[in-house]
């Protein structure tokens, strides 16, 4: 008779895993960076701020986790080498990159400044490829990583007055797809978080208006905007061994908005 194989069953935790969030030190990208350390990793925050960033590193290791603030521009390939370096130098490898760093106007596409458009594609697309190529150098050489990229609902629809936003989020999932392919080989896996309205800072400059808030709820099936705990949650699930098996995947966290 066949022995029955023994159940392996999901591993959801971080323990000692060294993780990357960019943007980490507000919004979406701090949830996420604290979230991680909660379950157990050791996180490095990169961002523009100095004082926030320090702070957001003063929160991990009061959670009795390490961590590295580190000033960085995701739209200089210099900054962000410099900061993998560091990163490397301090803890030896980087198991887990999450790409949060992003930026949004409203505008109607007639009246789009270049400059607009270049400063959200830079920040937002040129900005995660540019992570995840030096990350992924280091992660080639250990043979194993897992990156997540946060994307938007905006990346499969298109929202009115966002036509950068939504270049640029498009082109995160395509890019996310293209590296989950070709890394596959090297045991790294590559996949993003498409986050409906999130209550941040940023969300509350675009939907801060009643009416506006209103009207955008009506999109949203669940019926409320999420949190950043809901974002964090999806990348705690794609960093662990858990979805050992997903790569190449847009996990939507947009309660409802694109089934309709």
């Amino acid at each position: 008779m066949k022995e029955e194989k023994k159940m392996n069953y999901p591993d959801f935790g971080l323990k000692n895993k060294i993780a990357i969030v960019t943007g980490g030190n507000k919004g979406i990208g701090k949830g996420t960076a604290l979230c991680l350390a909660n379950a157990g990793s050791d996180v490095i925050v990169a961002g523009r701020t100095q004082s926030e960033l320090e702070q957001v590193a003063s929160e991990i290791e009061k959670m009795g986790r390490k961590s590295l603030p580190v000033v960085m521009d995701v739209t200089r390939k210099q900054s962000v080498d410099s900061m993998v370096h560091q990163a490397l130098m301090k803890f030896g490898r980087i198991d887990v990159l999450v790409n949060s760093a992003g930026v949004s106007e409203v505008l109607p596409p007639e009246e789009y400044p270049e400059e607009v458009w270049d400063k959200i594609i830079d920040t937002n697309l040129k900005g995660v490829f540019l992570c995840c190529q030096s990350v992924g150098k280091a992660m080639i050489k250990q043979k194993s990583g897992v990156i997540i990229n946060i994307s938007s609902q905006a990346g499969s629809v298109a929202l009115p007055n966002h036509a950068a936003y939504c270049a640029s989020k498009g082109g995160v999932n395509l890019l996310t797809k293209v590296l989950a392919l070709d890394w596959a080989q090297y045991n790294i896996r590559v996949n993003a978080v498409g986050p409906t309205v999130i209550n941040t800072p940023m969300a509350d400059q675009i939907f801060g208006d009643p009416e506006v808030r209103a009207e955008t709820m009506k999109k949203i099936p669940i019926g409320h905007f999420g949190d950043v705990e809901d974002v964090a949650g999806a990348v705690i699930f794609l960093a662990s061994d858990a979805s050992k098996m997903i790569t190449g995947h847009i996990l939507l966290v947009d309660g409802g908005w694109t089934i309709q």
